[in-house]
């Protein structure tokens, strides 16, 4: 969402941007557009100052929340190698034309993203956020009478899951999804598979037949003997269904846009894996500026995964996300009960596609 703001001040025109080889001997700069901005560009909390660049590797000044910022935490499609990068300069196309449409609708609530929020409607003022949808929709008829689901699935849910789950205790059970797209190594997929086995904690494991890079999903039998009683690997699932169940402790998660969403709705911390996209700028807010979660490095090594889901559950610093994202479920219910900010914003968008197809 932040990245429409991003976008628009992005000019080929003015200052794009970039990066390229300093005669100093750093391994790059990149030069951003600063202008109309209070001498600085806008990125959720994050300010790129004056200066109007930064180097790979140094910290970039956040807001008031934002703390510093490395550029490992800035959206993969903006760390272009040319100045004539198709997608990159497609992508600030189409954000541009975004902020010149009549409104704009945006899955997220004032609260978690009020700055950024803030800073878009400098540039269009008819901003509509509703979300999260997940929480907005209980408010929606139910199938019966013709409303089904905002989600959607290229593969066949599998609704044993959610009995599987009943038998856990509350907060016992640790969630790994990696969305419909991230792909890995079978080397990654196996240390991800023993961190979990060695963390000795029940888990409901999602891993879709495509998930290793040009190869089957293929894990080894003594994997299978140490996990018989307390792991369940299955295809799909229905995500908000198995996040709302009280026996799901911690989200092991890519940080998809949605995913982020159904999480903080469903007060579940998360540990954050990005994969590429907005994913990195996702997990920074997620551990840094929301304090719900815990990242894991790259290049994943079971030690870490056995470490982070144990501190998660039991730890101390563990307690105190769970405690935060609770206080951040509340937020996200009363942005979409009756009088909230997304309920009205909703509200107020009906009236006004109405007003004007009268």
């Amino acid at each position: 969402m932040p990245l429409l703001f991003l976008f628009s001040r992005l000019s080929r025109k003015r200052r794009p941007w970039r990066w390229e080889e300093e005669r100093q001997g750093a391994e790059g700069v990149g030069e951003v557009e600063t202008d109309r901005v209070k001498g600085g560009l806008v990125l959720q909390n994050v300010v790129i100052g004056e200066r109007g660049y930064c180097l790979v590797g140094e910290k970039v000044e956040g807001g008031d929340r934002g703390g510093e910022l490395g550029l490992k935490d800035i959206p993969s499609f903006i760390r272009v190698t040319t100045l004539d990068d198709i997608m990159f300069d497609f992508l600030g196309s189409e954000a541009r034309n975004c902020l010149r449409s009549s409104s704009i609708i945006i899955n997220t609530f004032q609260d978690l993203d009020g700055e950024a929020l803030d800073s878009l409607r400098a540039t269009n003022p008819n901003i509509y956020t509703i979300g999260p949808l997940d929480l907005l929709g209980r408010h929606f008829p139910k199938k019966e009478k013709g409303f089904m689901s905002v989600g959607s699935s290229l593969w066949k849910n599998d609704s044993n899951c959610l009995t599987w789950l009943d038998k856990w205790e509350p907060n016992s059970v640790v969630y790994v999804n990696y969305g419909s797209i991230t792909v890995m190594t079978s080397h990654h997929l196996k240390e991800f598979a023993w961190g979990l086995a060695n963390s000795k904690l029940p888990f409901l494991w999602i891993t879709r037949p495509d998930v290793v890079k040009g190869e089957s999903v293929a894990l080894p039998q003594d994997f299978f003997d140490e996990i018989k009683d307390r792991g369940y690997i299955t295809s799909w699932c229905i995500q908000d269904q198995v996040l709302s169940h009280p026996s799901v402790g911690v989200f092991l998660t890519h940080c998809g846009w949605n995913s982020t969403l159904e999480s903080v709705s469903s007060g579940v911390p998360m540990i954050c894996w990005p994969f590429f996209a907005e994913q990195q700028t996702n997990a920074r807010y997620l551990c840094r500026n929301w304090r719900i979660g815990m990242e894991i490095n790259h290049d994943v090594k079971r030690e870490e995964i056995t470490k982070l889901v144990t501190e998660m559950m039991k730890g101390e610093k563990g307690m105190e996300i769970r405690q935060k994202s609770l206080e951040w479920k509340n937020k996200a219910i009363r942005a979409t009960d009756v009088g909230g900010s997304s309920y009205n914003n909703f509200h107020k968008l009906i009236k006004d596609i109405f007003h004007k197809a009268i």
